[in-house]
């Protein structure tokens, strides 16, 4: 049975530009698109290099209590433009009610257009565990034990 995510789109937003969805039966993340508002739509939105912006969804998403919307890039985009999203994975809580932005970065060096529909990033819905903290005298031993960066080996 398939996990349902309420969407509602803004009142602005145009509602030929599809919904999240998944591209093939495998696939984890579900296609954003750029939903763009009405007087950028023509000429589009272009990201200069090292710019950062949040992109127009038109969303507004309702996620079941228990899970997370994870927002990550696009491996297409980010292999051949450098275009990526520099809090990536960005979170959607569940009780998130606001605007779905997606707030990317042009990591590439020349200027990245993006045309109103754009397939922009992914969505990946998971489900969250809630922890307990706890302070304690001592941790127990394991192999790695203190070793940090790098530790385990090259890289």
């Amino acid at each position: 049975m398939a996990l349902t995510i309420r969407v509602l789109r803004e009142d602005w937003a145009d509602a030929a530009v599809a919904l999240p969805s998944y591209e093939t039966a495998g696939a984890a993340g579900a296609d954003l698109r750029a939903n763009l508002r009405p007087e950028d739509r023509a000429a589009g939105i272009v990201l200069a290099p090292m710019e950062r912006r949040i992109l127009p969804t038109g969303l507004r998403v309702e996620i079941p209590e228990g899970y997370e919307m994870q927002i990550r890039p696009r491996s297409g985009l980010a292999l051949k433009h450098g275009i990526s999203l520099p809090n990536t994975p960005g979170t959607i809580d569940s009780d998130y009610r606001g605007p779905l932005g997606v707030l990317l970065i042009n990591l590439g060096t020349e200027p990245f257009e993006i045309a109103h529909g754009d397939r922009i990033a992914q969505a990946i819905v998971a489900p969250v565990v809630q922890a307990a903290f706890e302070v304690v005298e001592d941790l127990s031993d394991s192999h790695r034990g203190a070793g940090g960066f790098g530790s385990t080996g090259r890289g």
